[in-house]
């Protein structure tokens, strides 16, 4: 009787096991079930992404460029030019000059401000640019050395190099035995100007390296396409060059002087349309030898800059949101 009771727990306890393993797997084959079928768990709230932010775009800098023309004593019209851009916070970056504008660029590049310019224009003697070869007009291709004229550039810009200047600047001359334009963009300041400014039968060649240049005003009178080879997106032309009707030239350096500017009448005109801005300081009676008249050509280049800013600054604009 003992045997059949213990059969009976033992059977009741095999039951409850079989039961409870029945129960697992139903529970387990359920929770599959809800896993495979069932509802998914509820998904994580969504995190807003911000809108992008417009970055502003940064206008790209704009290259001013400068191109100082040639015309002797009428180049001090240039200082005038560079006093009103100044005063309106335009400052070049680039500067390119022929002859009388490769003296006055020099020395702006070096590092002088308008004003200090007008003040070196106004000190200084004609003589100390002016050596007369000896004796006048014998066996010499110039009625000047030069020698004077380089030494007080080199004065002026601290005898420092071309490519020693706190802008970036080139001179242009003439290649006397090809006829080719040079620009100078190293080397001796004062050669290279003097070089420039070497007008025929006024100054003698000037001699490089074994190649001899005269003025560059024979082939690029305002040396704008020089000014974008180096860089410039925005050309600011100074035309100094006297018109050829109505000029009475009475001297010797008065007539050469107006045969350079005739000779450089057509490539002017092709040269200046390439400049976004070209002005032109009204100095009708000044003559190129004229350097008693430096203060009133000063003032001439200052009202003619003047006069075109409205239309300078509305280029610039656009170029710096191009």
């Amino acid at each position: 009787m003992l045997r059949g009771k213990l059969k009976m727990v033992a059977g009741d306890t095999g039951k409850r096991a079989a039961l409870k393993r029945l129960f697992g797997m139903a529970v387990l084959s359920t929770g599959l079930s809800a896993c495979v079928t069932g509802s998914a768990p509820p998904p994580a709230p969504a995190v807003a992404t911000p809108a992008p932010v417009a970055v502003p775009k940064t206008p790209k800098p704009v290259r001013i460029g400068l191109a100082l023309g040639g015309g002797a004593a009428r180049g001090f019209a240039h200082i005038g030019v560079i006093k009103a851009l100044e005063s309106q916070g335009i400052v070049p970056d680039i500067i390119v000059g022929t002859s009388a504008g490769s003296v006055v660029g020099a020395m702006y590049a070096a590092g002088n401000n308008g004003f200090t310019l007008q003040k070196m224009a106004l000190e200084m003697d004609e003589a100390t640019i002016s050596d007369w070869s000896l004796p006048l007009f014998a066996k010499s291709s110039g009625v000047l050395k030069g020698d004077a004229l380089q030494a007080y550039v080199n004065r002026m810009v601290g005898n420092v190099p071309i490519e020693r200047l706190k802008k970036p600047f080139g001179a242009v001359a003439t290649d006397l035995a090809t006829g080719q334009p040079i620009l100078f963009q190293r080397g001796n300041t004062g050669a290279a100007v003097r070089a420039s400014s070497a007008v025929p039968a006024v100054f003698q060649p000037v001699k490089i390296n074994d190649r001899q240049y005269v003025d560059g005003g024979l082939v690029s009178p305002v040396p704008v396409r020089f000014a974008r080879e180096m860089g410039a997106d925005l050309v600011i032309a100074v035309n100094i060059s006297q018109a050829v009707e109505g000029q009475s030239s009475s001297g010797t350096i008065d007539i050469l002087m107006q045969t350079v500017s005739i000779m450089g009448q057509s490539i002017n005109q092709f040269e200046l349309k390439q400049a976004d801005i070209v002005i032109r300081p009204d100095l009708p009676n000044m003559k190129s030898s004229d350097f008693t008249s430096r203060n009133h050509a000063i003032l001439a280049g200052e009202k003619a800059a003047m006069a075109l800013m409205p239309e300078l600054k509305h280029k610039i604009r656009q170029l710096l949101e191009r």
